[in-house]
């Protein structure tokens, strides 16, 4: 069988203390929050992946904001392997919305609360390392 491949995009805005959600409008997920992105093509780079899939979802161009690898998950029983990047935009934009409401969150809002968001904690977990390490990953 071949693995499944997605990306997801931790997208913060300038100031960093809102996250950019989508609000799950169909499965899986329906009626919960969760974070940018989608899949990714066959022999396609996982960067240019997510750049890919951040535009078409949100809008936002590659000169907007810079993404960065930030850690992955692979789920072995289930052949899927989950790229996550992350960013901060360089400046306020006009999100685009293509099938999913947007919506910015609040950085401390509790991402492990699977009723609301989606990720079974995941996007909690996420939130916690970035919170942990930004000045690695963003180093201004």
């Amino acid at each position: 069988m071949v693995m499944k491949r997605y990306n997801l995009i931790i997208v913060l805005n300038e100031a960093e203390d809102k996250v950019l959600m989508c609000y799950r409008s169909k499965n899986p997920y329906k009626g919960k929050y969760n974070l940018v992105g989608g899949k990714i093509e066959n022999n396609e780079d996982n960067l240019a992946s997510a750049y890919r899939e951040l535009f078409e979802e949100t809008g936002i161009k590659n000169y907007d904001i810079k993404l960065t690898l930030f850690m992955d998950f692979v789920w072995h029983v289930i052949d899927m392997e989950m790229i996550v990047f992350i960013g901060k935009l360089s400046k306020d934009i006009s999100l685009v919305e293509e099938v999913h409401k947007l919506v910015w969150v609040d950085i401390n809002e509790n991402f492990y609360d699977t009723s609301k968001f989606a990720g079974e904690g995941n996007i909690g977990h996420m939130i916690e390392i970035y919170k942990l390490h930004r000045d690695l990953i963003f180093k201004d």
